[in-house]
């Protein structure tokens, strides 16, 4: 694998280019609403499916390049289909409203004239005005013994539980993580990066027997929709917590939300997402089968 945080800072250093037919590929004429379209690299992954996380992080790069007098605030992404690795991403951005506060966007990812995923932004002027919050205390940062490793966040992590763990644990998860050396300005989109990674395995820490390791073996997952909100400017390469939970796992999909926090327990950050969670059939009777063993002892 390629030195991958440099390759994601590629991957995040978007390009305006043309607008395209969605037919032939030829230039067309813009549409009133459509403000700008970026292109830029993927990340070199050792499978052909695009990380979603990797989608989130250039939508908000987008959005920031498109309306850069104001800071993004929300995102809400839903995924339509698999993006492929090999081919790249345009993002077409489109301005519906912009005031003196706040902007409204909308972003088309697109590959061969097929929607990859969409999102809707809103972006805010930040203003004066009273600070309240209300969140659980922040922990002390973990030794550095207690290091985790994450294939696809290349960066310091740090945790005192492990999500590969099989054993039946609370929807919870916390994890702190800190970047090399980066500007403020790519704070929002490689937070929205990492942010993709660990809900599904937060849902499934309950579930005897499994961990997220045993997607494609055990099950199969994929996000269908991903929202973040940022509250206040921060830094990535000063250690932050990633405070999750999931509520729900259901019907073939879970659900799982998360906090972000400084060291010093500012909430920066919030986000919650929907996936798909299918266990292959011989797994589901297996589960089913210790269910009903637990349930009579």
């Amino acid at each position: 694998m390629p030195d991958l945080w440099n390759d994601l800072l590629a991957c995040l250093d978007l390009h305006r280019t043309e607008p395209t037919d969605d037919t032939n590929g030829h230039p067309s004429a813009a549409d009133p609403g459509a403000t700008a379209v970026f292109e830029g690299p993927n990340l070199r992954l050792e499978y052909r499916r695009l990380f979603g996380g990797q989608i989130l992080g250039q939508f908000v790069r987008a959005t920031e390049l498109a309306c850069p007098d104001k800071t993004v605030k929300s995102v809400h992404a839903t995924f339509a289909k698999e993006g492929r690795s090999g081919e790249t991403v345009r993002y077409e951005v489109s301005r519906h409203h912009e005031g003196r506060s706040f902007a409204t966007l909308t972003i088309i990812a697109r590959q061969s004239a097929a929607v990859v995923a969409s999102a809707a932004v809103s972006m805010h002027s930040a203003e004066a005005g009273p600070e309240l919050q209300s969140t659980a205390e922040v922990p002390a940062v973990p030794t550095d013994a207690q290091r985790v490793e994450f294939s696809l966040l290349p960066w310091e992590t740090r945790s005192d539980a492990d999500l590969n763990e099989t054993a039946a644990a609370a929807p919870e998860y916390e994890f702190w993580m800190r970047t090399p050396a980066v500007g403020q300005d790519l704070a929002p989109a490689l937070t929205a990066y990492a942010t993709d990674l660990n809900l599904i395995g937060t849902a499934l820490r309950p579930v005897e027997g499994v961990s997220q390791g045993g997607n494609g073996t055990v099950f199969d997952s994929a996000v269908t929709s991903h929202t973040l909100w940022f509250h206040r400017p921060f830094r990535t390469d000063d250690w932050l917590l990633l405070r999750q939970h999931s509520p729900l796992l259901a019907h073939g999909r879970c659900f799982g939300r998360g906090d972000v926090l400084t060291a010093s327990g500012t909430l920066v950050a919030s986000y919650a997402q929907e996936a798909i969670l299918r266990f292959k059939p011989d797994a589901a009777q297996q589960l089913s089968e210790v269910h009903r063993v637990e349930q009579k002892v």
